[in-house]
């Protein structure tokens, strides 16, 4: 059976929290039982959207990284509470009368899951259910993806051997690998929020050097660009560790990367 995934792509968002607002419209007030009991107007965040900045100087950057229920195949909340199933299009959901008085927020390692004192329930993200169960809900995906103006959110269905090829074929990532929890919200371009870069500008005569072919060489790593109009290079995605920056020949400067993006300054050439 073809089961339901997420994919946010971490280049295309710009944190204008309409996937917040629209979740908080969507359940805030409103009773969709048996899916979902109201969400308190306040403190919860069922998609929650953690902000990096990254960079020194003038050489930062902002990313963006939405975390909603990731649905997992292998959940950590499942083992915790006897009101937790996985349907069989794999979102994971609450049993509302099940779950009554269980607390069970500590258990989601991702930080998912929201208890509302109120209804005593534990609550999350279920990709919008009750939409995606109603046939007049034409859009057929979970409002923060209807919502979202520049496609960062997607939504699709297919069979695990086809998401798993999708996987490979696009680079995607899983938010906190290690846990081995089989999600099925995955990530492009999470290497804009979870790893680092190195910047510099090249300059001729003191004017801006641009189309200059510029290496980086470090730790099990080789790669090439070349100067943009300003003169400016930028290699991201990088792993910790003290990298060699050249160009035309000769090092500009040797860059160590320790948990933090690095601007490795202006190189008169």
């Amino acid at each position: 059976m073809k089961e339901k995934y997420m994919i946010h792509d971490v280049a295309l968002c710009m944190y204008c929290n309409n996937c917040f607002v629209s979740c908080k419209d969507e359940y805030v007030e409103n009773d969709w039982s048996p899916y979902q009991k109201p969400m308190p107007r306040h403190g919860h965040k069922w998609m929650n959207i953690a902000k990096r900045e990254r960079g020194e100087n003038d050489r930062i950057d902002v990313a963006y990284r939405t975390t909603p229920c990731m649905q997992c195949g292998d959940a950590a909340c499942e083992k915790a509470g006897d009101f937790v199933s996985r349907r069989e299009d794999g979102i994971v959901v609450f049993d509302l009368e099940g779950g009554k008085g269980k607390d069970i927020t500590k258990a989601c390692p991702y930080g998912s899951i929201w208890w509302n004192e109120e209804e005593r329930l534990s609550q999350k993200c279920d990709f919008c259910a009750h939409l995606l169960d109603d046939p007049s809900w034409a859009p057929g995906v979970p409002r923060c993806v209807h919502t979202c103006p520049t496609g960062a959110l997607t939504f699709l269905e297919a069979e695990p051997e086809e998401f798993e090829k999708l996987i490979e074929a696009e680079g995607l990532s899983a938010y906190k690998p290690e846990l081995g929890s089989k999600p099925r919200v995955w990530y492009r371009n999470l290497y804009r929020f979870e790893k680092n870069f190195i910047a510099g500008q090249l300059l001729k005569d003191g004017d801006v050097a641009p189309g200059v072919c510029v290496k980086l060489t470090g730790p099990d790593c080789e790669a090439e660009l070349v100067s943009d109009m300003f003169g400016e290079f930028k290699f991201d995605g990088l792993e910790d560790g003290e990298y060699a920056v050249s160009a035309e020949g000769k090092e500009l400067a040797k860059a160590l990367i320790d948990g933090a993006s690095v601007d490795a300054g202006d190189f008169d050439l």
